[in-house]
């Protein structure tokens, strides 16, 4: 391991990356991510504009083979470096430790020679992640052939952040750039993070895998790897991202263009109003998992978080021709299994409903199977998202401003109690419900006559009826 006192500093970065890129920030004693002087926007003489946390040219362009070249050439080592180190607990200082290395173009007796500008790669808590691994059940040499044996496949959308989105090339990880400040609050975040995932390691808030950073030419390109939710193999018919709050909580006309929007809170009351039907098994494993993670977010003091909802319509899929030409074609497919173990939405749920239940697919995909109000059988693909924001004095202070113009109790920042609560109504009782009991036939002959007349009067109450019934 070289520190980066003993090593050449960086005079220029990728020629590929955007000049904009938010610049370098140094490791304290500790190891947590502090900003330096320099963390301003590079000086260049193209125009510059900001998207979310980062900086872009004129020309728009983010895409870097040079950045994903360097991700790759920077795991290759750490994870090599990882098999000298020898098995043992994990100890408080593996939270904070930090590793960094030297990457010459030319190459040099630790690293091999490459075609991009030289860079320093960083590693965050390699010995606590390796934990992480192996709670997950994921090998060493299985995490870097999904993550550096093909090229990392570029998602062409980005969130509000502005982050860029990494997926491997087996659709097993998520690589995503992140902003300084969310770097340093994982690495506090970590030990506590161990812990629950300890006690718990059935749980839909991110699973991280890995914390880096890639220095080159003044700036500093912070990055996570995490479990992919949506797997590109399954064909998604609509998507959410849902607060349970309905200040400005409706997709852009912007968003909407894009091939697969992300709709938000009131989308979903206008699309979805009856709301999405489990099985009683599966509603009642996902509303415990989801308290029991609000309850962790919470004593973090963790909010604006979202659960973010991916649906795969079976029947709709059934009905859609097949095309070599479409991005989907192999959507009738079963994905690839996945190495890490509690990956999958219904096992991050504590399934006990995939042994059984009203609602049997022939194959889950990894999905929750539910209904909506229609009767079609969905495959839901969930998690908790964007968990890395803590509630300080600029959020308080937000909340507060918008309180003042608009219903304090239905912006989406809000102290972290709150939050939780109202997160947790909100998917509970207006996004998953239960399907009704069929009831028994003794009782259907008893309360025949009046059940008719709830029928007759409601519409409501016939497409309750279908979905009770399997196909």
């Amino acid at each position: 391991m070289a520190s980066a006192s003993s090593q050449p500093s960086l005079a220029v970065g990728f020629s590929s990356f955007d000049p904009g890129a938010p610049s370098c920030t140094a490791s304290s004693a500790s190891g947590i991510l502090s900003p330096t002087a320099s963390e301003v926007p590079y000086a260049s003489g193209m125009p510059i504009k900001k998207i979310g946390h980062r900086s872009v040219d004129s020309s728009g362009g983010t895409t870097s083979s040079a950045l994903k070249g360097a991700i790759q050439l920077g795991i290759t080592h750490t994870v090599g470096s990882l098999s000298t180190k020898p098995e043992r607990d994990v100890l408080m200082q593996d939270f904070h430790m930090v590793e960094s290395i030297f990457f010459p173009s030319e190459g040099s007796n630790l690293t091999p020679a490459h075609h991009y500008n030289a860079f320093r790669f960083k590693t965050y808590a390699p010995v606590a992640f390796r934990y992480f691994w192996e709670l997950f059940g994921i090998r060493p040499d299985d995490y870097l052939y999904s993550l550096c044996s093909e090229p990392l496949i570029e998602l062409c959308s980005s969130g509000a952040s502005g982050s860029l989105f990494y997926v491997s090339s087996d659709d097993e990880f998520i690589v995503k750039t992140v902003r300084h400040k969310e770097a340093e609050f994982l690495q506090k975040l970590l030990p506590g993070y161990y812990i629950n995932l300890n006690q718990n390691p059935r749980t839909l808030l991110p699973k991280f895998y890995g914390l880096y950073c890639v220095q080159t030419g003044g700036k500093n390109i912070r990055i996570v790897v995490m479990n992919n939710l949506l797997p590109i193999s399954v064909k998604m018919h609509i998507k959410y991202d849902l607060k349970g709050s309905t200040y400005k909580r409706r997709a852009s006309q912007k968003e909407r263009e894009k091939p697969l929007p992300t709709f938000k809170d009131l989308d979903f009351l206008q699309d979805i109003p009856d709301g999405l039907f489990l099985d009683a098994d599966t509603y009642n494993a996902l509303c415990k998992t989801l308290q029991r993670d609000c309850l962790v977010l919470q004593s973090f003091k963790i909010m604006d978080y979202s659960l973010l909802m991916s649906i795969h319509n079976i029947d709709h899929a059934q009905r859609e021709p097949l095309s070599s030409e479409t991005q989907y074609s192999v959507d009738t497919r079963r994905p690839a299994p996945q190495k890490a173990l509690y990956s999958t939405a219904m096992e991050s749920i504590q399934g006990e409903a995939r042994r059984g239940g009203t609602m049997e697919t022939d194959d889950h995909m990894g999905g929750i199977p539910a209904r909506n109000s229609k009767g079609e059988r969905l495959l839901l693909y969930i998690g908790i998202i964007d968990i890395l924001q803590s509630y300080r004095f600029v959020k308080k202070l937000e909340h507060s401003w918008k309180a003042v113009v608009h219903d304090g109790d239905a912006v989406s920042v809000h102290r972290p109690g709150f939050y939780a609560e109202r997160f947790q109504r909100f998917m509970c009782n207006t996004v998953f419900k239960k399907i009704p009991l069929k009831p028994s036939p003794s009782k259907k002959l008893r309360s025949g006559s009046s059940f008719s007349r709830r029928a007759g009067s409601s519409g409501n109450s016939l497409s309750l009826i279908h979905i009770s019934e399997p196909t």
